[in-house]
């Protein structure tokens, strides 16, 4: 039994606006502050046997209700699933004490609609068909709803604003967010086993650094000075190597303020670990590990994925490794992407890129070529050995300085993660942050500031050290959904319904007192 979806918004409303004045005039309280609940649906499913016969108290949300003469079934459901309540007239009492918010069998069937939540007292019986059920002797209401959940829900837009109408109405959608949580647990158990401690970290940063991304810009009114939303956990975290822990890691948010699209958020959950003693080879063959105990926790037995158009994408097995100098003399004919020249850069991005919407400088022009060999990717493979002028931060390769200890996830056509040995060398590490000043003053806005103190704590010292990132998109990729079908509450441009204006008498932004 569902409202009359005909009927306007506002005269919906206004009917269940009505009922909740009724309770209050019975002397029911239809906001209570405490559930007295002491099973689950899903318990009284799995347990039936045991529980045959026996008083339980159930609480959740209204799905359906169907009146047939003397008797009520309603569908309630709670977090951990859905069970039947049979109600005839004579279960309950006509004049129960109102302390507790009970209601009469008469009340339950003018006063209860879809979405309100309820708790329920009463024995635990099937059906004459057989379905499990519970039969009640008394009937509190928890929340009366002023609407009904719908019973679908289409539009994206509506979807994305008011997620929690989403995962009430499609299942899968609600199992998806339970998955995402298991993501991010499951990387905490598997760090925690390898010895690794979670450290929290700021989010406001004075200079921001560990990656090319174009930063969020607020300020502190109690210093009077201009802060950013950090790009990245890196810097930070390798202060805190330097400060003597071994094994750090922060699971947290990281803000990018670029463009929205299926890959890319300007906020997303992302992790970033430092491990001591360690180098990049070390960190491969962990990242592999990790990925898999992450897979294995939060999709138990499966091993192979269709990922954006990639059929049967196989973890568990080897990973491929892709050099970064032979895969570009393959594609392009560049002989040395090490010693590649200004001049073969812009030569090379005009023959195979027909938009340029981006500086033409060797990073940013060697980076856009290298995007077009990445989306035909399988993987998951590995990218080693990448140019120095595309790794700021990384520690450069002790045979050929021009080429850094750097390697990355690729899968589906995309990069997921990103992993290096670390600079420990200050001076060196200082002249790299000059370079990168010189790519922001030429108006690349993507490249790193000069973090002197970054600088100084190196020069008391930190020892070799691995370095690793990634965002949630793998998560998004594993499930196979866009970026803003991944997060629960994606960032939109606020906007409010005319019906949500007239409701409350909003006036553009602003509530009207009248």
């Amino acid at each position: 039994m569902h409202e009359n979806s005909q009927l306007p918004i506002e005269q919906l409303r206004q009917i269940r606006i009505e009922k909740l004045n009724k309770l209050r005039e019975l002397g029911v309280d239809p906001y209570p502050s405490k559930s007295f609940r002491d099973h689950l649906t899903s318990e009284i499913s799995d347990q039936y046997e045991k529980l045959e016969g026996k008083e339980v108290t159930i609480s959740g949300r209204v799905v359906n209700k169907r009146h047939h003469g003397k008797l009520i079934f309603i569908d309630l459901k709670d977090q951990s699933g859905q069970i039947q309540v049979y109600l005839k007239d004579s279960d309950l009492d006509k004049n129960p004490n109102r302390e507790n918010s009970e209601l009469n069998f008469e009340e339950v069937i003018e006063l209860i609609d879809i979405s309100d939540f309820i708790e329920v007292t009463g024995i635990v019986t099937k059906t004459q068909r057989g379905e499990i059920s519970v039969q009640p002797k008394t009937f509190r209401i928890l929340t009366k709803a002023l609407r009904a959940i719908p019973v679908e829900l289409k539009d994206k837009e509506i979807r994305y604003r008011k997620r929690y109408l989403d995962i009430n109405v499609h299942s899968e959608v609600y199992q998806r967010f339970i998955r995402r949580a298991k993501f991010w647990k499951a990387h905490r158990d598997f760090f925690d086993k390898n010895g690794f401690i979670e450290m929290n970290i700021p989010v406001l940063e004075s200079v921001i650094g560990g990656g090319d991304a174009t930063p969020f810009i607020t300020h502190m009114n109690a210093i009077d000075e201009d802060f950013y939303l950090r790009i990245s956990q890196e810097l930070p975290l390798k202060r805190l190597i330097g400060a003597g822990y071994e094994k750090v890691f922060e699971i947290g948010p990281r803000f990018r303020n670029e463009g929205l699209s299926d890959e890319h958020l300007p906020e997303h959950m992302a992790i970033e670990f430092y491990w001591a003693y360690a180098d990049w080879n070390d960190g491969m063959k962990f990242i592999q590990d990790l990925i898999n105990y992450v897979i294995s926790e939060v999709y138990p037995g499966k091993t192979s994925f269709d990922i954006r158009g990639f059929k049967d994408i196989k973890f568990g097995d080897e990973w491929e490794i892709i050099d970064f100098k032979k895969v570009f003399k393959d594609k392009f004919d560049i002989k040395d992407v090490y010693k590649i020249t200004q001049k073969e850069v812009e030569k090379k991005v005009k023959e195979h890129i027909k938009e340029i919407d981006f500086q033409v400088n060797i990073p940013r022009g060697v980076d856009n070529l290298w995007k077009l060999i990445r989306k035909d990717i399988k993987g998951p493979a590995f990218l080693i050995n990448h140019p120095k002028y595309l790794s700021p931060l990384q520690k450069p390769d002790k045979d050929n300085p021009l080429m850094v200890n750097r390697f990355q996830p690729i899968i589906a056509g995309s990069e997921l993660g990103n992993g290096w040995s670390e600079i420990t060398d200050a001076i060196n590490q200082f002249e790299r942050f000059g370079e990168q000043e010189q790519l922001k003053e030429s108006g690349d806005k993507e490249a790193q500031m000069m973090d002197i103190d970054y600088v100084e704590m190196l020069e008391y010292g930190m020892p070799p050290t691995f370095g690793w990132g990634h965002s949630e998109r793998l998560f998004w990729f594993l499930e196979d959904v866009s970026a803003k079908e991944g997060v629960i509450f994606p960032a939109m441009k606020h906007e409010l319904s005319d019906e949500t204006k007239r409701i409350y008498g909003i006036k553009g932004d602003q509530i009207s007192n009248e």
